[in-house]
């Protein structure tokens, strides 16, 4: 039988970062405790560099991720995980406020990541939790155009003619491929998950500046590389949304992603998983039980759940939708 002191809904304490482009929903929405009004993520589980999540709750409370993973290897990330990652943590986890509309970025793949940073690539996607009727993102390209083309609209500061933008409403969900150019706008809240990578590169920024007065630093040379320029890229999800259901919302080489409206009692068997589960709680309120040890989740909330464990029950009094997440 598993340790009980092990096995059990595991709670990180969030690392808040500050963004010239953040706002307060973090902290009024998702109830991110911070005197800042321009918070623009909460990384909620990381192993990104020195910011290192550190457990909040119950008996592992203060231990940090890599601890974990050093002293439970496979028994916390999953045999196939650990093999592959060691104890290097493979996602990161987050929730976004753009109060104003992000940078034009793109990220690089494993290969120039690798390459150049000595760090994994940087492939997400991203669950709308609100926006505001403004809200938009961009995604890709709206025609094609050649690497020679791209450095003409960036130097006219014309990008955004050639850019696809999308309006956006609640539960909409988008799987952004290394390569792809794209932006969060401003008004929108959500819900990221990505490799473990904090790599990109700011194609442009509005002009914007610092509180020092500088413009900030562009990565023109080091972007025109990871582009992918191609029209056509499929970045919206289609979904369904059953009830006490695992609905698929992206699965690809780095992480599989469902979407489950709880409602009542729901138990899920993990017996046949060799991964731990990450669940982010995007509406409502849930209770998740793992062997016999129970922690409530709530709107803006992150559990992790060990590999070892084989089973967890979900309850809610009301609608919850959690993103359920494995690698």
């Amino acid at each position: 039988m598993a340790n009980p002191n092990f096995i059990y809904p595991i709670k990180f304490s969030p690392i808040l970062k500050d963004k010239i482009w953040g706002g307060e929903k973090l902290n009024k929405q998702l109830g991110k405790k911070t005197s800042s009004t321009r918070v623009g993520e909460s990384w909620e589980i990381s192993d990104v560099g020195q910011d290192v999540s550190v457990v909040s709750n119950g008996h592992l409370k203060g231990k940090t991720l890599r601890e974990l993973i050093e002293i439970y290897k496979s028994e916390f990330i999953g045999t196939e995980n650990f093999e592959s990652f060691g104890y290097k943590f493979p996602l990161l986890i987050k929730f976004i406020d753009a109060q104003q509309d992000l940078s034009i970025q793109v990220h690089p793949n494993d290969e120039l990541s690798q390459k150049r940073h000595n760090s994994f690539g940087k492939t997400e996607m991203w669950y709308v939790i609100q926006n505001e009727k403004y809200s938009k993102l961009v995604l890709g390209f709206n025609k094609e155009i050649t690497s020679k083309d791209y450095l003409k609209y960036l130097e006219n500061k014309d990008i955004m003619s050639v850019l696809k933008v999308e309006n956006i409403k609640k539960g909409d969900t988008f799987f952004i491929e290394t390569g792809t150019v794209h932006a969060i706008g401003a008004g929108s809240l959500i819900a990221e998950i990505q490799q473990t990578s904090d790599i990109t590169y700011r194609i442009y920024d509005f002009d914007r500046r610092d509180d020092q007065g500088n413009e900030r630093e562009l990565h023109t040379e080091l972007a025109i590389d990871a582009i992918n320029f191609d029209a056509d890229l499929k970045t919206k999800c289609d979904y369904t949304e059953n009830t006490n259901k695992l609905n698929k919302l992206v699965y690809c080489d780095y992480f599989k992603t469902n979407l489950i409206p709880v409602v009542g009692e729901l138990k899920l068997d993990y017996s046949a998983n060799d991964s731990f589960v990450i669940f982010m709680c995007v509406e409502g309120i849930s209770e998740i039980i793992v062997s016999g040890n129970s922690e409530t989740i709530s709107t803006g909330e992150t559990i992790l759940i060990p590999a070892s464990n084989n089973f967890v029950e979900i309850k809610s009094s009301s609608d919850c939708k959690l993103l359920e997440v494995t690698v």
